[in-house]
């Protein structure tokens, strides 16, 4: 993923809404759902119309068949909804751009991993005619960080549609206990997790991944929060003094106040200290909120607490990426058709009832609606609405070899907990991870 992106990007939607594209978010339903009201073969206006839609195989595609029926008969498109699971997805989508197929039409992809690649192979068409051609279909509704997350060059290469925030999760009873307020900056969280600290009954101060690739995306919000970054202006950053700065807080929480043997714990091992009450403090995606409040998975289903990442001196940033996004294929013969599934299938009222089935959506309004939210807890909605608001749409470095990026960035803090010094495993991953953008420019 190309940097300089968020600045391009955020250029690119200051000239969008200049050009009023969009209305101010309100309760307006968006063309298709307009259709959907009536059933008069005349008011179809893509009869006879066939699209193919590749989907992984979630919960949002569950509830978009559902629904599936409504939009058919609105617009007279027959969809041909394919749900797959997510490696399948991977290799059937690589081999039909690659062959330049026509199908699918409308395919979903994990922007985060495959936004660069899809770009400069032209897998994916921009989209930003279409969100410019309704003004119901409210754009600006989206958190401009999730359409960072899925943009490039100043086009926009798919719509968001659930995304993933980092949070602070914490034991309430035992800051209680203790007299302590919930933390506010990082010095407050290192303060906290020290005084809590008590590995001789078994109790850490703080837990989260430390296992090297997979701690990136948890990193990602405290190198942030810093003023720091995997890549600034195109090229590695990872030992810029800010960037420095950033892993250390994170390997010092772990090292000094975390269980043995974090370097071995990607997100299961490391929720699971917390599940079992082993931990005072664990930053994770929101997403994964319901492995704390489920009875069967949770001794601590009651005691839990969410709330906005502490702020670092550059303050709070955690990120909100776009998890998964719904492309249109370059190839497609049927785009305008394709984009009316999209505009429906990312609409108010279709993320909405997404969100119910607990999808967190890319939509600042839905998350304002009650029934969006009611089952879950209030200060997590609270934790997740600020993120939105001032989350970073990215949280691993922005290159086309992801995997490899992240083994490089994810060796400073592994070596940092093990005690090795951070300036020298700074240096040594930022010449990696040039080499990598290097030769991603060759691919």
């Amino acid at each position: 993923m190309v940097k300089n992106v968020n600045k391009s990007i955020a250029v690119s939607l200051t000239a969008i809404m200049l050009m009023g594209f969009a209305t101010a978010c309100g309760g307006e339903t968006a063309s298709t759902e307009k259709k959907a009201n009536t059933s008069s073969p005349s008011a179809q206006p893509y009869a006879g119309k066939k699209i193919t839609v590749y989907a992984f195989n979630h919960p949002w595609s569950d509830s978009t068949k559902n629904s599936l029926k409504q939009f058919e008969a609105a617009t007279g498109i027959k969809v041909d909804f394919q749900s797959i699971g997510e490696e399948q997805l991977q290799q059937k989508l690589a081999v039909q751009f690659a062959s330049g197929s026509e199908t699918p039409d409308v395919f979903m992809y994990r922007p985060y991993m495959d936004k660069i690649q899809y770009h400069k192979n032209g897998w994916a068409a921009p989209l930003n005619d279409y969100v410019n051609k309704d003004p119901k279909y409210d754009f600006t509704d989206f958190a401009k960080s999730s359409i960072e997350a899925v943009s490039i060059d100043n086009k926009i290469e798919s719509i968001p549609l659930f995304t993933d925030q980092f949070v602070l999760y914490y034991r309430k009873d035992i800051l209680e206990k203790n007299g302590i307020a919930v933390p506010k900056t990082m010095a407050e969280l290192e303060a906290a997790a020290k005084k809590l600290h008590d590995p001789d009954k078994d109790f850490y101060g703080f837990v989260g991944r430390g296992q090297r690739n997979a701690l990136v995306t948890a990193v990602a919000s405290f190198l942030f929060s810093e003023g720091g970054d995997f890549m600034k202006d195109g090229k590695a950053s990872l030992n810029s003094p800010e960037t420095i700065k950033g892993f250390q807080i994170y390997s010092n929480l772990l090292k000094q106040y975390g269980p043995k043997g974090v370097i071995n714990m990607s997100w299961p091992q490391a929720m699971g200290i917390f599940t079992q009450g082993k931990a005072a403090f664990y930053t994770e995606t929101a997403a994964l909120y319901t492995n704390t409040t489920d009875p069967e998975k949770s001794l601590i289903k009651d005691k839990v607490g969410f709330a906005l990442l502490p702020a670092g001196s550059a303050g709070s940033k955690p990120y909100n990426t776009t998890a998964w996004g719904l492309g249109i294929n370059t190839k497609s013969v049927n785009k305008d058709a394709a984009w009316e599934f999209i505009q429906w299938a990312t609409s108010k009222e279709q993320v909405l009832l997404a969100q119910k089935n607990g999808v967190p959506g890319p939509r600042t309004s839905v998350w304002a609606q009650k029934e969006s939210v009611e089952n879950y807890p209030k200060d997590l909605i609270v934790a997740i609405q600020e993120s939105m608001k001032i989350g970073v749409g990215h949280n691993v470095p922005e290159v086309i070899s992801v995997g490899e990026a992240r083994d490089a960035a994810g060796s400073v803090a592994v070596k940092a907990i093990l005690g090795e010094d951070i300036k020298a495993a700074a240096d040594q991953a930022n010449a990696e991870l040039q080499a990598i953008i290097d030769k991603d420019k060759t691919k």
